[in-house]
């Protein structure tokens, strides 16, 4: 079972006491802004989340990791990498994401957690590009794909929200690992 760790986090698979605490983060309106619609999702919807992102990682060899706060234990959110198949015009793809809950935010901890992210699919997985998709005007996503090495390449809309997006994208010809 793929386990990552980082200065301050560790990156792993879901389990079923993680469902709590990341629909807890779902739930908060703030956190989901930038995400799709907008709209916050409940347990359930969580679950189903936690388990399609299980399916990825048996399907594809990659998928969203738990990202755990070294130091505690607690469940800060997510990251990883998924097939963005909700924007079918820039397939085949493969995007880095994340989404932490709103105390974690502003210590760098969604940069670190996605550098890892962005470092495991291009030195385990072997693959050749990575996107990373924000909705226009959501600067603090695009701030830490800037800081993973990414350039925009498209800006378009997305069909699933109907919101502008951007698309950043980092091969692994560019791709310089980080130090940290």
């Amino acid at each position: 079972m793929v386990m990552l760790e980082t200065p301050r986090l560790i990156l792993r698979r879901w389990r079923e006491e993680d469902v709590a605490p990341m629909a807890a983060v779902n739930a908060d309106p703030e956190v989901m802004r930038w995400i799709r619609d907008g709209s916050v999702r409940d347990e359930e919807q969580t679950r189903e989340g936690i388990q399609a992102w299980e399916r990825e990682w048996e399907s594809e060899g990659f998928g969203l990791f738990a990202v755990e706060i070294r130091s505690t234990g607690e469940l800060a959110g997510f990251t990883g990498l998924s097939v963005p198949h909700f924007l079918p015009e820039i397939l085949p793809a493969v995007e880095v994401g994340w989404r932490l809950g709103r105390s974690h935010w502003g210590a760098g901890l969604a940069t670190e957690a996605a550098a890892a992210a962005v470092r495991f699919g291009f030195e385990q997985r072997g693959l050749e590009r990575i996107v990373s998709i924000a909705q226009v005007g959501n600067d603090a996503s695009e701030r830490i794909m800037i800081k993973l090495g990414m350039q925009p390449v498209r800006e378009t809309v997305n069909p699933t929200s109907g919101r502008r997006v951007r698309v950043y994208e980092l091969s692994s010809d560019q791709y310089v690992p980080s130090t940290r």
